[in-house]
């Protein structure tokens, strides 16, 4: 089982969890659910997204098969507009790799953690364990307690159908 800041974390506030090692290059949200057996609405992943007048940066966790809706994000964190960063600005924002972002490595970061509300429709979801190979089953309710997550209904359907 890997063991990294993220695991440890999880052992020293004694909750449950299963992490899983996949193959430490980027992978999709559809390769990461193909790799474990995983239905894709399960594996969350995490998009930075800046304030358009500045302020804290957001991390949107959404499922896989969905995007962000930047309205509706807006709207749940009280703004007019957000951006969604670009993988070099998410890269240098959270100091972590595309792939390994996770709600779980930025605690402490000074991130708003903004949690999909169809999180709430399942018992456990996955997210990124804050490295590339790293993949964390926890508990939605010990997700959203741990990292103060705002839970908001903001994902859409692509409206291409590419994900």
């Amino acid at each position: 089982m890997p063991t990294n800041n993220v695991t440890r974390f999880l052992d020293s506030r004694k909750i449950p969890y299963q992490a899983f090692a996949l193959p430490t290059e980027k992978q999709s949200a559809e390769e990461t659910a193909a790799f474990l057996d995983v239905p894709l609405p399960l594996i969350y992943k995490s998009i930075v997204v800046t304030r358009k007048n500045g302020g804290k940066e957001i991390l949107a966790v959404v499922p896989g098969d969905k995007e962000v809706d930047t309205s509706a994000l807006a709207k749940a964190v009280g703004e007019k507009k957000v951006k969604i960063s670009s993988q070099k600005e998410a890269e240098r924002s959270t100091g972590l790799q595309v792939g390994g972002i996770s709600p779980l490595a930025l605690i402490q970061k000074g991130f708003d953690i903004i949690l999909d509300s169809s999180a709430e429709e399942h018992e456990t979801i996955h997210v990124s364990g804050g490295e590339l190979g790293v993949n964390i089953r926890l508990p939605v309710d010990a997700l959203i307690e741990c990292t103060h997550a705002l839970v908001a209904p903001i994902s859409r359907t692509p409206p291409t159908g590419i994900y």
